[in-house]
């Protein structure tokens, strides 16, 4: 995994001042890792009968919807508010300073449908866990919550359900 994880590039200070931002686009425009990355993550949930992957704005989209392929289950897209057309279940969460809201379609999970959340990154966890929230609230059934790469020390999984966290890259 050392040899994915040196393809990320590390971007100081952004977006702001003494925050040190994992850039993934290096790995993703880079086709033999991007394919590495996805086929290790897929073959994790192999077998598991995933019926849909759940893809958080907008780098779990790049994630989402190639374990959706490469698992032949449907992709649910996570969006900010106002950017899907049809309608929507809300969820506001706290940040670090202030908050901010999801929306799904409602119309996109049934009850016990089994559902893979993918996102690119696990950081604090407070996203993930409102994403958690609106799939449960909807009757679907959480395999796992999965991540190309998680920031170990900031703590996210805690947040998650326990033992239902999966990361690739920890840092």
């Amino acid at each position: 995994m050392e040899d994915l994880k040196s393809i990320i590039r590390d971007i100081p200070d952004f977006p702001k001042k003494g925050i040190i931002f994992k850039d993934i686009t290096t790995l993703l425009q880079d086709a033999k890792s991007y394919q590495r990355m996805v086929d290790l993550m897929s073959h994790r949930y192999v077998g598991q009968r995933i019926d849909k992957v759940v893809g958080v704005e907008a780098r779990g989209f790049i994630i989402g919807s190639a374990l959706a392929y490469k698992l032949g289950a449907g992709i649910v897209l996570v969006r900010k508010p106002g950017k899907l057309p049809s309608e929507t279940f809300s969820k506001t969460y706290d940040l670090e300073y202030g908050t901010d809201t999801l929306e799904i379609h409602k119309d996109a999970i049934k009850p016990g449908e089994r559902i893979l959340i993918a996102d690119d990154l696990l950081a604090t966890g407070g996203t993930m866990a409102a994403v958690v929230d609106m799939i449960q609230s909807m009757g679907g059934d959480i395999v796992e919550c999965c991540f190309m790469a998680e920031l170990d020390f900031l703590g996210g999984r805690k947040k998650l359900p326990e033992g239902k966290v999966f990361s690739l890259l920890n840092f």
